[in-house]
């Protein structure tokens, strides 16, 4: 691993800590890796973490026909609404966890076909991780940005196949899910807004990360939100600033143009992640709030 890689992952694991087709016993095993629900690493879970009723929703993990696989996601989806629109939920580097599937289902509550990706599924399932450094070295070194993109592409496919809307389309996502949130909206024309959590917008790159959110700001297909705090360690505010400025240059595009970043005063990385000790649950509700009001203006829901 270069050097620059190692500085990268080392900034990720201190804010996250405060400071082909596999066998179907194979992917039963890698979905057991989890304590209360959630991924081992994320550990300890804190007892505020929030439970939001499936009442009125369809809701379970399904099967995803990526081409080559089959990849695991939570989807989550209201009874009676036909046509929903879509959002893809984009994971932290924990996976799809119990945090990640009552995020979807609280868009679904909005009225959302919410879908979340065990979109490291290529490179081993995170969940069976005991730490952060042991998740950063094994497999988020290893994801092919290009390859996010085609699996993302599927599964907005397979969200439609069972009946939403996915040309009524956004991307949301978390750390590691906000940073593919940007990326993503540059990719997918369909993509109509994306609302990104604290998702780093400048990094080392390679072969397998050649772009950065900083340097995609023309290409923008959609609108972005951007939800950062101020005393996110990981991610210091003159990147965020980087990433302001580069929308702002990118002015002729329409939708840079229509992007904005909103940075929280004195919460940290990870501020709206409700089984975490960095959790601010005045900030993650007025955050959320601030979510849909940006998705209802694109007239998503």
């Amino acid at each position: 691993m270069s050097e620059n890689k190692k500085t990268e992952n080392q900034e990720h694991l201190e804010a996250l800590t405060g400071g082909g087709k596999l066998p179907m016993s194979r992917r039963t095993l890698l979905k057991g890796f989890t304590v209360g629900g959630f991924a081992a690493a994320a550990s300890p879970i804190l007892a505020q973490a929030i439970t939001t009723p499936s009442t009125g929703l369809e809701e379970g993990r399904v099967l995803v026909n990526v081409g080559d696989d089959d990849m695991f996601a939570y989807r989550a989806y209201p009874q009676n609404k036909k046509n929903a629109p879509v959002i893809l939920v984009v994971p932290e580097i924990f996976g799809v966890h119990a945090y990640l599937e009552d995020v979807c289902r609280r868009f679904a509550q909005a009225g959302f076909y919410a879908l979340a990706p065990e979109i490291f599924f290529r490179h081993s399932e995170a969940g069976q991780y005991a730490s952060v450094a042991a998740i950063l070295e094994n497999v988020i070194s290893k994801m092919d940005d290009a390859q996010v993109m085609k699996d993302l592409d599927k599964c907005v496919e397979f969200a439609g196949s069972e009946g939403a809307n996915n040309a009524q389309l956004a991307v949301t996502g978390f750390c590691w899910g906000g940073r593919i949130t940007w990326l993503y909206a540059a990719h997918q024309p369909a993509v109509k807004a994306g609302v990104a959590w604290y998702g780093r917008v400048v990094g080392a790159k390679s072969a397998l990360t050649p772009n950065h959110p900083v340097d995609i700001a023309s290409q923008l297909k959609a609108p972005v939100l951007g939800l950062y705090g101020s005393e996110d360690t990981s991610i210091p505010l003159d990147t965020v600033e980087q990433m302001r400025q580069a929308l702002a240059a990118a002015g002729n595009n329409p939708f840079a143009k229509a992007s904005s970043i909103t940075v929280f005063d004195g919460v940290q990385h990870g501020f709206h992640a409700d089984y975490r000790n960095t959790y601010n649950a005045t900030v993650a509700k007025e955050a959320y709030n601030q979510a849909l009001q940006f998705l209802r203006g694109k007239n998503l829901i």
